[in-house]
């Protein structure tokens, strides 16, 4: 059977003042997901909203950028796209976010023939007022995916899927990251600790810092050597964190605040480090914790749908309940006492999260609604 030609299309407008070859090199995950996507075999096109019209090629992947101009309405962009997908005969479209539905729907009425996925990036649920207008999207496409399932059921419960619309559980995209020599890595990044452990996100209260340093300070009971290493962007929170440090002789000394760091020099302190740290409330995915384990690095993580998807439902590394810092040192306390290898950090994270794992579950994916779809004239 002849490979599916896949349309992967990203519906939010590229900046006017980036070149298309710069875009890709911003937009990573644009790049990421399309190369996921052929690993598994699927023939791959990206279709990227744009200020004028380009053709880039890259390891053997199509990069349309389509001049939206004047089209600034869901509906007008959804029809300038279809007629490139027309053009250009794919099997299956796969268009990035939830929330542009208005778009997919345009192509949907424009190409019936053609069954369309939508992919979730961190998507909210929309105001009540729209919801009959998504809910009428939503029945024109064939299929949703989801780094977990259990992602999907505001969705569910708000009445915006129907009980035809097929919803996937694929991890929203992989990386690069490799495992590296932990020695070597702690002398180039100066980390340490026995164990040594790492936070890589926001201080912001969705990442809730605060229960993780307490949690921290808990462990150090049973846990003498931990130091803690925080890699972060924005810090709303920082005055509260440094303040929590320094009242706490459990944690001056111990917590080191290294601020914003480049994506790689992220990998050297994942190779580094002992184990991965993080307090999310919720997330769509959880890039640093599949970052961390690329590295091979067990995370110590909350209990939520997306980590529980990253983590083999927690077979590989600790979940603990989101807001309870007890749990937390206890999940800690059993990470550094009954360590994983890097080895079968490494395994689960190819066998499930690699980009070859991706493409497989996607190439499963376009196959089984390209098969249900029925077929009619565009």
């Amino acid at each position: 059977m002849a490979a599916l030609h896949v349309a992967q299309i990203n519906f939010l407008p590229a900046p006017e003042d980036l070149a298309p070859g710069q875009l890709l090199e911003r937009w990573h995950s644009l790049v990421d997901i399309a190369e996921a996507a052929a690993s598994g075999g699927s023939r791959v096109s990206v279709l990227q909203a744009a200020a004028r019209d380009d053709l880039i090629t890259r390891n053997g992947i199509d990069y349309h950028f389509v001049a939206v101009g004047a089209a600034d309405t869901p509906a007008r962009r959804g029809r300038r796209i279809a007629g490139l997908l027309a053009d250009i005969g794919p099997d299956v479209m796969h268009a990035h976010g939830l929330g542009f539905i208005g778009d997919a729907f345009a192509v949907s009425q424009c190409l019936p023939s053609l069954p369309i996925i939508l992919q979730d990036h961190a998507d909210r649920m929309p105001r009540w007022w729209r919801r009959p207008r998504w809910r009428r999207g939503y029945a024109a496409i064939a299929g949703v995916a989801f780094t977990s399932a259990e992602l999907a059921q505001p969705f569910v419960r708000g009445g915006l899927f129907g009980p035809n619309l097929r919803v996937f559980a694929i991890p929203e995209s992989s990386t690069r990251f490799t495992p590296g020599g932990r020695a070597y890595a702690r002398a180039d990044t100066g980390l340490y600790g026995d164990p040594c452990a790492l936070w890589v996100g926001h201080l912001s209260a969705g990442k809730d810092p605060l229960s993780v340093l307490e949690g921290v300070a808990q462990a150090t009971a049973r846990l003498p050597g931990l130091q803690l290493w925080c890699a972060f962007g924005s810090a709303p929170l920082l005055e509260a964190v440094q303040v929590r440090i320094e009242r706490d002789p459990r944690l001056a000394g111990r917590v080191h605040l290294l601020g914003k760091v480049s994506h790689p020099q992220v990998q050297s302190l994942l190779r580094a480090a002992d184990l991965f740290v993080s307090g999310s409330h919720a997330e769509s995915c959880g890039y640093a914790v599949l970052e961390a384990l690329a590295c091979g690095v067990p995370p110590v993580v909350t209990d939520i749908p997306s980590f529980r998807a990253l983590t083999g439902n927690g077979r590989i590394g600790r979940l603990w309940p989101r807001g309870d810092a007890a749990r937390l040192a206890d999940a800690l306390v059993d990470a550094a006492s009954r360590p994983l290898s890097t080895v079968q950090v490494r395994a689960h994270f190819e066998a499930t999260l690699s980009f070859a794992a991706v493409g497989r579950q996607w190439a499963d994916a376009y196959a089984e609604v390209h098969a249900a779809h029925p077929r009619g004239l565009p």
